[in-house]
């Protein structure tokens, strides 16, 4: 693997100017609100039906690792249309692979809604997730298209906060939906807002990619894309880094709901607001991210991130250990959670940084491994049994492996300058 170590004689790395430098205020905050909308899809995908899980199970007679399945297949089809939607992007713009894909979101959670078994809802979710794809991918590379420096570090914690906040905040939306519909009107729900979307991308959403930046979309030029991401030892750490952070809060998302409420008591409304609790850790620690990205090096930033993140998690299991009080579970879970503000824009940072020719492939496999990897892996939570040790042996297993990419690949790799 070839190094692409570059260190600067002076603290700060200098960029090129970018055409989101001559945007107002008011044209930022649009961008914003478009695209954190656009990045909500796949989040709210993934999470919104967490609090119905039980009710799932209930109604279509499934058990419970076959429910939490639904949730591994939804990973994996979005990982998957990562990897399809992401070089699409780079070759026809940004705009119509979206649309595309969104489209095949919406047709999806229709088919969902009226499924009358579980296995045809796990089908239904590979595809939603394949149709959510599109979203992430696509905001993430018109930030890249239009901005560099810290205006791009900037932006990317304002989506990051998004992507970190989504997953924590869809489930205290989906328990408010099932005190007015059940299970079913949740999939109608999502195909509004694939609906909606797909509006957002054709009337509202310029095009930023012009033809003469695009590649060719061959097996030979997305393999090249490719290749040249996964040879920049910086990218890659970055990557397993993100992978890892999020298998951390997945297996909170997959085995809260039945932890919290089956083995703690709570009901919905309960289990939503102690899930939402952590949006305010997210929310802070996005803007803390960004802050101290002016001073340090992502990379440093990413290190202290990921240290209280893992010692959430190591509090957590000492708690399960010794049959600790719900009280102590929610904290832990508040410490493995709100880190995960602080470390994505650090990775996406890191990763995005020097790869502006490839920005949709680049997005799209950060995505597909932040999705698939966490697929793969939570279920693990349903056949060890959902508990508060499970669960955060899962979590510290998966940021022991970010520690080894952060030390060994991230650290000797990654640009020790702050970004200017």
């Amino acid at each position: 693997m070839t190094n692409t170590k570059t260190e600067a004689p002076i603290e700060a790395v200098a960029v090129e100017p970018s055409r989101g430098d001559a945007f107002t205020s008011a044209q930022r905050l649009g961008y914003i609100i478009i695209l954190g909308a656009l990045s909500a899809l796949g989040p709210f995908t993934i999470d919104l039906y967490l609090p119905a899980f039980p009710a799932v199970a209930d109604d279509l007679n499934a058990s419970d690792a076959a429910i939490q399945i639904t949730l591994t297949a939804t990973l994996v089809g979005f990982a998957l249309g990562q990897l399809i939607v992401g070089p699409l992007a780079d070759a026809f713009g940004r705009r119509k692979p979206l649309i595309i894909a969104t489209g095949i979101h919406v047709v999806a959670s229709l088919a969902i809604a009226f499924a009358p078994t579980v296995e045809l809802v796990t089908v239904g979710r590979v595809f939603q997730g394949i149709g959510a794809a599109g979203s992430g991918v696509v905001a993430m590379a018109v930030v890249r298209d239009l901005f560099s420096g810290q205006r791009l570090i900037r932006m990317l914690s304002r989506l990051a906060l998004v992507w970190g906040l989504a997953p924590v905040l869809a489930p205290v939306i989906g328990a408010q939906l099932l005190r007015v519909t059940d299970w079913h009107g949740v999939f109608f729900f999502l195909a509004a807002y694939g609906l909606v979307m797909v509006l957002v991308a054709s009337f509202l959403m310029i095009e930023t990619l012009p033809a003469e930046r695009r590649g060719v979309f061959s097996g030979k030029a997305v393999a090249r894309r490719y290749g040249h991401l996964i040879r920049d030892r910086a990218f890659v750490g970055a990557a397993i880094l993100g992978s890892m952070a999020f298998t951390a809060l997945f297996s909170y998302l997959s085995g809260s709901s039945f932890l919290l409420q089956d083995t703690f008591g709570l009901d919905a409304q309960q289990f939503a607001l102690a899930f939402g609790a952590n949006s305010l850790g997210l929310v802070a620690a996005t803007q803390i991210s960004a802050r101290l990205m002016r001073r340090f090096a992502p990379k440093s930033v990413a290190t202290a991130g990921l240290i209280i993140m893992t010692s959430g998690a190591v509090s957590l299991l000492l708690c399960g250990l010794v049959d600790g009080p719900l009280m102590w579970v929610l904290v832990s879970l508040f410490f493995v959670v709100s880190p995960l503000g602080i470390i994505m824009p650090t990775v996406q940072v890191t990763a995005l940084a020097n790869h502006a020719e490839e920005a949709g492939t680049a997005a799209s496999l950060i995505g597909a491994l932040n999705s698939l990897l966490p697929g793969l892996v939570t279920p693990l939570i349903g056949f060890l049994g959902v508990s508060v040790v499970s669960m955060a042996g899962v979590m510290i297993g998966a940021l022991l492996i970010a520690h080894v990419a952060l030390w060994f690949i991230v650290r000797p790799n990654a640009h020790s300058g702050v970004v200017s």
